[in-house]
């Protein structure tokens, strides 16, 4: 996976509250549908990237092709694309504020991609590129991934008053901390393009199950109203 990874995901604990009924499982694909998208294009031959050991600490992307998906603009669209899609696909078309909730979760990724990538990502088309460059830190990015994914597991726990749910989702997080951990520190070199946009892919799909478990399964143990309303 890529640096950046995790912590998109703490934006889709964060957004979820009770009053928009979002479910967990859109926020999940939301949060990462730039690099849902961004998979199958390079396993296309649409966008692409190479690996190039070195090039930065954290890992050995070279993301240099990704107009479609990763660009200002791209990111622009397609979260006016999820917006529009959340607003008149549900059985109760959703209010205009929530539909834009699903597209700042969509867009909310390109705003993180940006803290952390070397400048690969285009204003639009190919050009302009941009991005702060925080994969040459590999301590402070991982600080920063681990941090946001904890925020945002706190807003939604404090806000659920289930204690099963409480309790899926303080495990499901500490997989995903060991998961990013193992990812910064650990992990080899891909051993191609195409293998890592399908290990992305799987990884994307089985995290977003997960939410969508996490939140069908029943709801067992109420904290007391008065408790929750504090938090």
């Amino acid at each position: 996976m890529r640096a950046m990874f995790v912590g998109h995901y703490g934006v889709a604990f964060a957004v979820k509250t009770e009053r928009n009924k979002i479910p967990l499982w859109v926020l999940f694909v939301a949060v990462q549908l730039l690099d849902c998208l961004w998979a199958p294009f390079v396993l296309l031959g649409i966008e692409k990237m190479r690996v190039v050991p070195g090039i930065t600490a954290t890992n050995a992307l070279d993301l240099y092709y990704m107009p479609y998906t990763h660009s200002l603009i791209g990111a622009l669209f397609w979260s006016a694309v999820a917006f529009a899609l959340y607003k008149v696909g549900r059985r109760n078309p959703a209010s205009n504020a929530v539909a834009l909730l699903v597209g700042f979760a969509v867009f909310s990724h390109w705003l993180l991609d940006l803290i952390v990538h070397r400048p690969d990502l285009a204003i639009y088309d190919d050009t302009f590129k941009v991005g702060f460059g925080l994969w040459n830190y590999r301590t402070a990015e991982y600080g920063l991934e681990i941090g946001i994914l904890l925020v945002g597991a706190i807003v939604y726990v404090t806000r659920n008053r289930a204690i099963s749910r409480r309790i899926g989702v303080i495990i499901f997080t500490a997989v995903l901390v060991l998961i990013q951990t193992a990812n910064t520190f650990m992990r080899r070199p891909p051993s191609s393009d195409r293998t890592f946009a399908i290990t992305a892919l799987v990884f994307y799909t089985v995290f977003a199950v997960v939410a969508a478990f996490l939140e069908k399964r029943p709801a067992t143990g109420q904290l007391p109203l008065d408790e929750a309303t504090r938090r």
